[in-house]
């Protein structure tokens, strides 16, 4: 797991006020490994991060609006991969 990502969970842990569902997964999406940053189950409209192996943030899913694509792309072709951190 890349350093930076490593230090993007720290923080997400320290500032996640949610107890229940946090945690961070790997996938493969569009030819890339991402992480997806889930903040839990405590609010209906709160988005997960997606982040790429680089650190970059690609998008947001959920939320009020029910976002489900990143890049133009359904997230749901996303390929999961494992939980690399939960709370």
């Amino acid at each position: 797991m890349p350093s930076c990502i490593k230090h993007l969970i720290s923080g997400f842990n320290k500032e996640n006020f949610c107890n229940k569902g946090v945690k961070v997964e790997r996938y493969t999406f569009q030819s890339k490994t991402v992480y997806g940053f889930n903040p839990g189950t405590c609010g209906a409209d709160m988005t997960s991060e997606v982040i790429d192996s680089e650190c970059q943030n690609m998008g947001f899913l959920g939320g009020i609006a029910g976002n489900t694509e990143i890049n133009g792309e359904d997230f749901s072709l996303a390929i999961f991969e494992s939980v690399v951190w939960k709370k």
